[in-house]
């Protein structure tokens, strides 16, 4: 037979679109043609593929006109993931395996020149893509990849970890069956090491942080250098609820995509910090071909921003419509991508420049313009878009000696879980994701409660969606103490832990 088809898949955004990986083999002038808009790395695969099949013992079709084609053929095809499909799609042309056995099979991996497998980045995304399909074909990978592809329920993966152990068993009047792939992770536990008891004070500072973990809220911690806001960002992920297993999958399918997905951390929620000289793209995404940014890799979990002022204005200002909408679309000339964008923003700064504004032992340097002009690099847009600002003061040696150990972190995420139950119970979803629409549903207040929140909105000027943010905060700290109506002390802790929102201009 001269021709054969075998199924693969090609990464387009979270998405793994199919792929089929046509062979013909021709009598002529001996040739080797790959087309359906192949980057440069797959076209490399003829190299590849042909050192793989000579050092594997197989033979390849040297006195043949070969033509690949990768359809469809407007769809970009990047990375080492056709390897595979190649080499089986010409062994099947030529003779050598049984073409028959391909039909049910979607496979992709990177060929070393001794024909190993190499992992190839998305395995998770393929395993979603052909779960949505009805799992109609198995899933052919390298044993790292289908580990992971296994994660995905109702999939059925094979793994190999050479090209010959394919050949065995696909070769015709083979009996040999392919290797079912195994999940090799477990939920893993919140890192311990990372207590909230090892904070010592800061009652206000860990107050705000348990509100923004029950709501799923944004918070911007503002102190002096030294108190603890790096520590108390860095605790907020053992205060949250465990994931899903939904969750879990899309969390450590974006890994995936990025090469970042360990099985040890299966589970766990994601804490991102990237440097504060992180560029718009490397924070929403971009490139080409597109990646996800860290927005992205933090679905489902923490993107700690510290030192936020000093970010480029333009990437912050990226981070507006993600916040908003949970997901970034990246459009580019030739495609449009689609990366998921659920996270949880903290971020830290300075009062001033210098550090000091506000120290109680040390003296501010800066002037008022200068901290104005610090300040104002978070633009009105943005903060407008965050939902708690609380102060993290310096706190003296001997106050810190003589505190007692803080609260444990399982206490606090025992809370935590009650509040956010009682919010899913009630509307489907946490208080930050309450769309406006069913705020009047959901969240009810006492008229005194009513009446401060249309007092301090008017006063200090709110927009309509710092309103609405106000009304979160509210009915997460109601959630929190575990009563039905908002009371006007749940308002007045709300309005206090707004009001500050306020710095930039």
């Amino acid at each position: 037979m001269s021709l054969a088809v075998i199924h693969s898949r090609a990464l387009d955004g979270l998405a793994a679109a199919p792929v089929s990986v046509e062979v013909h083999l021709a009598n002529g002038l001996p040739s080797f043609t790959l087309v359906g808009l192949a980057e440069t790395e797959v076209k490399e695969a003829r190299e590849r593929v042909r050192a793989a099949l000579q050092n594997s013992g197989l033979s390849f079709p040297h006195n043949k006109r070969i033509t690949i084609s990768l359809a469809p053929a407007d769809l970009p095809k990047e990375g080492g993931r056709f390897d595979l499909p190649i080499a089986l799609g010409l062994l099947a042309a030529s003779g050598q395996i049984d073409a028959e056995r391909l039909a049910g099979l979607e496979c992709a991996g990177e060929l070393s020149l001794a024909g190993e497998l190499r992992p190839i980045r998305g395995a998770l995304a393929m395993g979603l893509a052909l779960r949505q399909t009805g799992g109609a074909r198995r899933l052919v990978l390298p044993l790292a990849s289908a580990a992971e592809a296994a994660l995905v329920r109702g999939v059925p993966v094979y793994g190999a970890g050479h090209l010959l152990d394919l050949v065995a068993a696909l070769a015709p009047g083979s009996e040999q069956a392919l290797t079912p792939a195994s999940p090799e992770a477990a939920p893993a536990p919140p890192n311990a090491a990372l207590d909230l008891r090892d904070i010592k004070g800061q009652a206000a500072p860990k107050r705000a942080l348990e509100i923004a973990a029950a709501g799923e809220l944004s918070l911007l911690l503002m102190g002096p250098p030294g108190t603890g806001k790096s520590m108390l960002a860095q605790r907020l992920p053992a205060l949250l609820p465990p994931l899903s297993e939904d969750e879990a999958l899309e969390s450590a399918a974006v890994l995936s995509l990025a090469g970042e997905f360990t099985p040890a951390a299966w589970g766990r929620r994601v804490f991102r910090s990237p440097h504060h000289s992180a560029s718009s793209v490397a924070l929403v995404g971009g490139g080409s071909p597109p990646r996800p940014g860290e927005i992205s890799l933090a679905q489902h979990g923490v993107l700690f921003l510290d030192e936020i002022p000093e970010y480029p204005r333009a990437a912050l200002e990226a981070l507006r419509e993600p916040m908003e909408n949970g997901r970034i679309l990246i459009a580019r000339a030739a495609r449009r991508v689609e990366f998921p964008a659920r996270f949880q923003l903290i971020a830290a700064m300075n009062p001033c420049p210098c550090g000091f504004l506000g120290h109680p032992g040390r003296e501010c340097r800066c002037t008022p313009d200068q901290v104005a002009r610090y300040q104002g690099r978070l633009s009105g847009p943005f903060l407008d878009r965050l939902d708690l600002l609380v102060e993290v003061p310096v706190l003296p040696p001997q106050t810190l000696a003589a505190a007692p150990d803080g609260e444990p972190s399982a206490a606090v995420a025992a809370r935590v879980a009650k509040a956010r139950g009682l919010a899913l119970a009630r509307q489907g979803c946490s208080n930050a994701r309450l769309l406006p629409a069913a705020l009047e549903q959901h969240v009810r207040a006492e008229p005194a409660a009513n009446t401060l929140l249309q007092k301090t909105a008017a006063h200090l000027g709110w927009s309509g969606r710092g309103y609405h943010r106000v009304l979160r905060i509210a009915r997460t700290i109601a959630d929190l103490a575990d009563v039905p109506m908002i009371a006007a002390e749940h308002m007045a802790e709300a309005v206090q832990l707004r009001r500050g929102l306020q710095l930039g201009g």
